[in-house]
């Protein structure tokens, strides 16, 4: 098995893809009632953060940290939603290109962290998020 595509991929629950898969846009954009928020924007706070991770982008953590960690719009067009997925997809690729890699793996990204650290954290991160995703499909009978 390799752990990391167990992880960011397919395992431990459903598929990723699956989890995201057949979704229209008015069903992307819901809230149900109670719920903080729609499963766009949960896989919008996930994907964004997840780059963050994966890429170690600065500039996107500053504008994480100084616009807030959900969106403030919702999609208007369903593509928007098709390409929040390709990056979802697209970070959780780069978190196996970084796993491939033990002297990248071994990086210290902060004092006494590895990125080894950091993609076993952003997994807990991912899965969390996508329990609240399914939650929602299986609350409304969209699963």
């Amino acid at each position: 098995m390799d752990l990391y595509r167990h992880l960011f991929i397919d395992g431990e629950y459903a598929e990723r893809s699956r989890i995201l898969a057949g979704l229209d846009l008015d069903q992307v954009n819901h809230r149900p009632p109670g719920a903080p928020h729609s499963i766009y924007e949960e896989l919008w706070h996930l994907a964004r953060w997840q780059h963050v991770m994966v890429y170690r982008d600065e500039e996107a953590h500053a504008l994480w940290e100084q616009n807030g960690m959900f969106p403030t719009e919702q999609p208007t067009d369903v593509e928007q939603w098709h390409a929040l997925v390709r990056e979802f997809q697209a970070g959780a690729e780069e978190a196996l290109a970084w796993a491939a890699s033990p002297e990248r793996m071994a990086l210290e990204t902060d004092p006494g962290i590895t990125m080894a650290d950091n993609l076993a954290s952003l997994a807990v991160h991912n899965a969390y998020h996508f329990g609240k995703i399914v939650a929602m499909r299986q609350q409304m009978g969209w699963w």
